[in-house]
């Protein structure tokens, strides 16, 4: 059964990628969802790079774990979807003349009343990723146990959802690291690593050939799927393990730059560049700001703004 729906849950995700990433494609070529300038970005090369993939690997991701089943199917649809939707409305409708760095900036915006679009994706995933967690946690215990894991697991499935954010600042990096983070839990949810992996393999050539991007959107969903792949399919110990593990993360990346810790890591560098396209001398160094950040858009892969990625 296992096998099954891993490898169901990794064609519909592949085949619902790519067919959603050609709909919505001819779609913006038509004028419509606001034309092309609403979804092209820049990247550090100069060149024009879509946010389509978002959108697009968010509804692979949706009807993988709608056909992988597993312990709470409707739950983790819901998260993944929910995720994917208010990461969207960061990309689209952040206000890229004030800059809101990192977790602790919008958190911050939002205790002086101000609310960012990133302060609202805040809100918007912590609140979806709750409710997921209240109807997807099965009760085994008290009342009060049955509590705790309900804020357990709603925590666990909002903060991957934002950890997986913060790899997207170079290409097929969050693809590889939701891939990764999904694949060591498959025996907790084998459709969920289908659906990670099929979603992954149809973005990947678009994504690493810098054509497209996951931007918000899609890159919380794919750390929405992986949170409550976790979430609803392992043991109790696991998940607070997992949980401190995505905390400590997101608390380091304030402060330390994930992309200059993997480029001066031998394995983590060759792992980041496979696949990519090779960064020349001729390549323009573009310092952090309204237009590019790194190898992406600022306005749509900076995770939150933050710095530390």
């Amino acid at each position: 059964m296992g096998a099954g729906r891993f490898i169901a849950a990794g064609i519909v995700a592949g085949a619902a990628t790519a067919f959603a990433r050609r709909k919505l494609d001819e779609k913006v070529a038509e004028g419509r969802l606001g034309g092309a300038a609403t979804w092209t970005r820049t990247n550090h090369r100069g060149e024009p790079i879509s946010l389509l993939e978002g959108p697009a690997v968010t509804v692979g991701l949706v009807a993988g774990a709608a056909v992988g089943g597993g312990n709470a199917p409707g739950a983790t649809a819901f998260a993944t979807a929910a995720a994917g939707a208010f990461g969207l409305v960061d990309d689209l409708a952040e206000d890229t003349s004030v800059r809101t760095k990192g977790l602790r900036g919008h958190l911050g915006a939002l205790l002086e009343g101000r609310l960012t679009t990133g302060g609202l994706k805040v809100l918007g995933i912590s609140g979806s990723a709750l409710l997921a967690s209240a109807v997807g946690t099965r009760r085994t215990g008290s009342a009060f146990g049955h509590l705790v894991d309900v804020g357990l697991n709603g925590a666990l499935i909002g903060g991957t959802a934002n950890l997986i954010n913060l790899f997207d600042l170079r290409p097929g990096r969050a693809l590889k690291a939701g891939a990764a983070a999904s694949l060591p839990f498959v025996l907790g949810g084998a459709g969920a690593t289908g659906a990670v992996l099929g979603a992954a393999a149809a973005a990947a050539p678009g994504d690493l050939g810098e054509q497209d991007m996951l931007g918000d959107g899609g890159a919380n969903a794919l750390g929405a799927l992986v949170g409550s792949q976790i979430a609803f399919g392992t043991s109790r110990a696991v998940r607070w393990t997992a949980l401190a593990g995505v905390v400590g993360l997101m608390l380091a990346s304030e402060k330390i730059s994930f992309s200059k810790v993997i480029a001066g890591n031998e394995w983590l560098n060759k792992i980041d560049m496979l696949g990519r396209r090779p960064v020349v001398a001729a390549d323009p160094v573009v310092e952090p700001g309204p237009v590019s950040s790194g190898g992406r858009s600022t306005s749509a892969s900076d995770p939150m703004g933050s710095p530390g990625a």
